[in-house]
């Protein structure tokens, strides 16, 4: 059965309106610091961050009786409500023809190695209530006539575990999220900021709020806009450091937590491993070109600065069949991997298209045009097409002549999402590169999301919870799953804000904020932010090696030297802001860098997104025109999927250690009448799984 979708409905998976926020809880008290009077909000639990992870963990707080406020920068600006694909996907257990089976998926998860075993079970047993809940709210999942949730394969899936709502499936889990949290009447600060975690330091350091900016809220006698928010346990959802590379994918100002949460101690892990991707730059509208954007093969090419039109890809792949269905696999195996690159494999794009773009050539998609042909070989043909591309397009109806006809006919939505952005791919051909996409990385995290600062949890990219690799839309499920692991677990231990004194905890990070902003400082945020960026994108990148790491790991503590001596100008509140958050990035690159370095002086290899080049490589990628031997790279070593990389911040340096991953006891089996009265007790908040 095939129906024609009547604009209406393509329309409502478009074009996702927000609802109206609820007005903010007025303060009740005043608390006055380095002679500035601030407000002060108290809750049994602060969420920062307003995405699809952070509003799971507020919503299932209140359901449980939870005191909770939230505290956002920008309610509807996040990764979460602004990013997404042709198909943004939500990666849950399988129910479509057949049941799935948790540790088979637990062990997909996990399968890139450096994920924590009993976390990987977690994500996977959690996903079904995850799903299930999300459809209860009104998330429109795609279902057959028997109410199976319909599936496909993305990358890193070798099951097809993925379901998808159409481009903006996290914007509508927001969507869905927010109308529960206005419902249950869940206040929501909006552009407001955390700038400092406050910790009190009874009789061990403990998370008991944050400091807060929001400048439009500035007085005479609060000029920066300050506000305290005390709570019981605060939740950082915050995101990802989107703000860490020039070349990002990432909407605009989206910097994450990671370093205000390493400046109060807490640890991170895994923050080696990023995703990077083809997609659109965020100069103009940032989106992943993933799934039926390439499944349609497209022509790619390059253009210089005088226009001159170069077809790059006839350098790299052998025929004209291995190019064009290699174009159709990065629609599922989207990520770069390096090891991709060999064997003429999908990933070999990727580096091609990145040596263009380092050679100063702007690279396109044209729709409207068919690959062009290898030299000496055939043209492009549907009928030569390796046997799994040509069979999914047949599946999908879409055997047709030109790549426009045949994203159509699989994506209509594709099309039109551009086109509401002034960018008609029906005629123009579709500027991309290679951009960083997700952290896989972040703050290290229990099974319940704790992390190492008692009263603090993190959840969503936030949280470290993924290993080298993980599957498309894993991480939107990962969010779900510890924003309600996190608020069962608060629940069973909550602590009430009232018990909490306000003045020396305050008057601390107020004074850690003021010694960081100073107007006569020499150094701009606008500065700090080249410099942090373009570090990153350059020795950062899919291509990396020891020396370029250990000289930027060298650049970028020196930069952060000159912040703590010299702070940062500044001109208004606004800029005050933007200055403490390019602060907090240059923190977070610094720890990103180190750990590498570590990582790399250690003997770790190529995996996941990086490429560790060095001339005694023991890998090569061929190209049509032979060995590319500038990209030679050293292997991984098998030992270094079973450990973690954790980092922390300690006067002033970043130091490393090597953790093996928790494991998962594969012999443990439940028994209803023994584990019952633990669930009823709430023993099993006492202990991770």
């Amino acid at each position: 059965m095939t129906s024609t979708v009547p604009q209406s409905i393509l329309d409502r998976v478009t074009d996702v309106p927000m609802p109206r926020l609820a007005n903010e809880r007025p303060p009740k008290e005043f608390v006055t610091a380095s002679g500035y009077s601030l407000p002060v909000h108290r809750a049994d639990a602060l969420v920062l961050g307003s995405g699809a992870a952070g509003l799971r963990a507020a919503v299932e707080l209140m359901r449980r009786d939870v005191d909770v406020v939230i505290a956002s920068q920008s309610a509807f600006g996040g990764t979460s409500a602004c990013s997404g694909s042709d198909k943004q996907t939500l990666h849950t257990a399988n129910t479509a023809g057949r049941g799935d089976d948790f540790r088979a998926l637990a062990d997909a998860l996990g399968a890139g190695g450096a994920m924590d075993e009993d976390t990987a079970y977690v994500e996977a047993v959690g996903s079904a209530r995850a799903l299930s809940s999300l459809q209860f709210m009104g998330l429109p999942i795609p279902q057959d006539r028997l109410g199976g949730v319909l599936r496909y394969q993305t990358d890193h899936d070798e099951v097809g575990r993925a379901t998808s709502c159409g481009p903006r499936t996290s914007r509508l889990m927001v969507q869905v999220l927010t109308r529960e949290a206005i419902r249950l009447d869940i206040p929501i600060f909006n552009h407001t900021t955390a700038v400092r975690l406050l910790v009190a330091p009874e009789p061990e350091p403990r998370a008991v709020g944050a400091l807060v900016m929001a400048p439009k809220k500035r007085s005479k006698d609060n000029p920066f806009g300050f506000a305290v928010f005390l709570a019981g346990t605060v939740v950082i959802a915050t995101g990802g450091p989107g703000e860490l590379y020039r070349d990002s994918v990432y909407p605009r100002h989206c910097f994450g937590s990671l370093g205000l949460a390493l400046e109060a101690g807490i640890e991170a892990v895994n923050l080696t491993e990023s995703q990077f991707g083809i997609g659109t730059p965020r100069d103009n509208f940032p989106w992943n070109l993933s799934g039926t954007y390439v499944q349609c093969m497209p022509y790619v090419f390059s253009r210089d600065a005088r226009g001159d039109e170069r077809n790059f890809l006839v350098d790299y792949y052998r025929t004209t069949q291995e190019l064009a269905s290699n174009i159709f696999r990065k629609g599922y195996q989207w990520p770069f991997h390096a090891t991709s690159m060999l064997d003429f494999g999908s990933s070999l794009l990727d580096l091609a298209v990145y040596r263009e773009t380092q050679a100063g050539r702007k690279v396109f998609m044209d729709f409207n045009r068919n690959p062009l042909p290898v030299a000496g070989d055939a043209e492009f043909s549907l009928d030569r097409l390796d046997h799994d591309v040509r069979n999914y397009l047949a599946n999908s109806g879409a055997l047709l002549e030109t790549p426009l006809d045949r994203l159509r006919k699989m994506n209509p939505l594709s099309i039109e999402l551009y086109q509401r952005y002034k960018d008609d791919i029906t005629r123009d051909p579709l500027e991309f590169a290679i951009l960083n996409q997700h952290m896989n990385g972040g703050l290290a995290v229990n099974t319940w999301g704790q992390t190492n600062l008692a009263g603090c949890y993190a959840v969503g990219e936030a949280a470290g919870t993924h290993g080298v690799t993980r599957p498309g839309g894993a991480a939107l499920n990962a969010g779900q799953v510890f924003g309600t692991r996190c608020a069962e677990h608060i629940a069973a231990s909550r602590r009430p804000s009232e018990a909490i004194t306000p003045k020396p905890v305050v008057e601390r990070a107020v004074l850690g904020v003021l010694d960081a902003l100073r107007t006569a400082s020499p150094l701009k945020p606008a500065a700090i932010r080249k410099e942090v960026q373009d570090r990153m994108s350059d020795h950062a990148g899919i291509l990396c090696n020891a020396k370029d790491v250990s000289a930027a790991v060298e650049a970028a503590h020196a930069l952060n030297e000159s912040i703590r001596q010299q702070g940062i100008a500044f001109d208004g509140a606004n800029e005050a802001l933007r200055a403490l958050q390019w602060r907090q990035s240059a923190i977070a690159s610094e720890a990103v860098l180190t750990a590498l370095a570590f990582y790399l002086e250690r003997g770790g290899g190529t995996r996941g997104a990086r490429t560790v080049c060095a001339p005694n490589g023991d890998r090569t990628p061929q190209a049509r025109t032979g060995p590319l031997d500038d990209v030679r790279f050293v292997a991984e070593r098998d030992e270094d999927r079973s450990e973690q990389i954790h980092v922390r911040l300690g006067a002033g340096k970043f130091l490393c250690e090597p953790r093996p991953v928790r494991q998962r006891d594969r012999d443990y089996r439940p028994f209803f009448e023994c584990d019952w009265p633990d669930y009823l007790t709430g023993a099993i908040h006492g202990r991770s799984v």
